[in-house]
């Protein structure tokens, strides 16, 4: 564990959440604990018309490239601003609690404004299409009174979730028929799509710890840790358990984190003894021989059924002389299979 902690060396802690994190409560208990954090605000509590009022452009370029992006021109890849505002603060439930004063980071994605632009155009045609519908079958007797048409355009209004931009006029016609007439406030979806792909990041990250682009690096970080919750649930299989003693929970979270960090350290070691290929090798499971970056799972998998012959006689334990796949990755492991166990000096 000494040696480790010199490899690991001092990290200080940085807790990275989802919107749900942002509250007075939780906000004046990390500030009392000196945690610091950085969490998205949620859509909803966004003040009306910040992002709207931006000017085309704001915000500097963000050294940041997605993964998902890595392999693509430049050009195709995702862009991503940064700007910082006057931030935002939190208020408690009693007039007698202090302010909670937060850093507030507005990020803007290009991948994120090219989705919602076309879940908008997908939703307004839809839309379109079925109130297109209600107005030939408006005083027929699938709709026969204004009641019934204004009943079908509320329903079409919040199943296309259209309503801050849909404008309807329901008049009598002939005979006393409803008549349905309606368009879209282009005004309200100008003003909406100029929000398009922005969204805020709260922090109480001092500006000297970092900067807006160090924030939003900070945050795209999160998906790292949160693989590796799923590799619990996964290779490590760590189910519920019932314990006694409050000591064997501490051991239990003990040995489960050793395992985790073990499990992370193989597949960071293939990883680095494969950068000058990209991290990528042929012949993992599930893969057949199309290349792929090494996981600890997929690596764990190929070394499943590998044999050990214990010591015996005097000689050590071995390894049976591995092939292919096997091979390859106790070679970039490191491993010599004559000597497959650390021996005592």
């Amino acid at each position: 564990m000494g040696a480790l902690k010199k490899v690991a060396g001092p990290c200080t802690f940085l807790l990275v959440g989802d919107s749900k994190l942002i509250s007075y409560a939780n906000a004046a208990a990390m500030a009392a604990a000196q945690v610091t954090f950085v969490a998205p605000l949620a859509a909803a509590r966004v003040p009306a018309g910040l992002f709207a009022a931006l000017p085309a452009g704001a915000g500097t370029e963000a050294d940041y490239t997605a993964r998902r992006d890595a392999g693509k021109p430049a050009a195709a890849r995702a862009s991503y601003r940064v700007a910082e505002d006057d931030g935002m603060d939190l208020r408690g439930p009693r007039k007698s609690d202090p302010v909670v004063h937060l850093r507030r980071i507005l990020v803007y994605s290009s991948a994120n404004a090219a989705g919602q632009a076309k879940a908008r155009a997908l939703k307004l045609a839809q839309a379109a299409g079925e109130m297109d519908k209600l107005v030939r079958t408006a005083g027929t007797r699938f709709h026969p009174d204004a009641g019934a048409v204004a009943a079908r355009v509320q329903a079409i209004a919040a199943k296309r979730r259209v309503g801050k931009y849909l404008r309807t006029i329901i008049t009598a016609g002939s005979a006393g028929k409803p008549v349905l007439a309606w368009h879209f406030d282009q005004n309200a979806i100008d003003a909406e799509a100029a929000a398009d792909g922005w969204y805020a990041l709260l922090t109480n990250l001092a500006p000297g710890q970092a900067g807006p682009a160090e924030v939003f690096r900070r945050y795209k970080g999160q998906h790292v840790v949160e693989r590796r919750y799923g590799e619990f649930k996964g290779p490590l299989a760590v189910a519920p358990i019932f314990l006694e003693l409050n000591r064997r929970i501490t051991a239990l979270i003990t040995v489960i984190c050793l395992a985790l960090l073990i499990f992370c350290l193989v597949e960071r070691q293939v990883r680095r003894a494969l950068a000058p290929h990209g991290e990528m090798m042929t012949g993992l499971p599930g893969y057949g021989p199309a290349p792929a970056r090494p996981t600890g799972r997929t690596i764990f998998r190929a070394l499943a059924d590998l044999r050990l012959i214990p010591a015996h006689d005097g000689y050590p334990a071995t390894i049976p002389k591995p092939a292919g796949v096997q091979a390859r990755l106790l070679d970039l492991l490191n491993i010599d299979i004559s000597r497959p166990r650390w021996l005592s000096p």
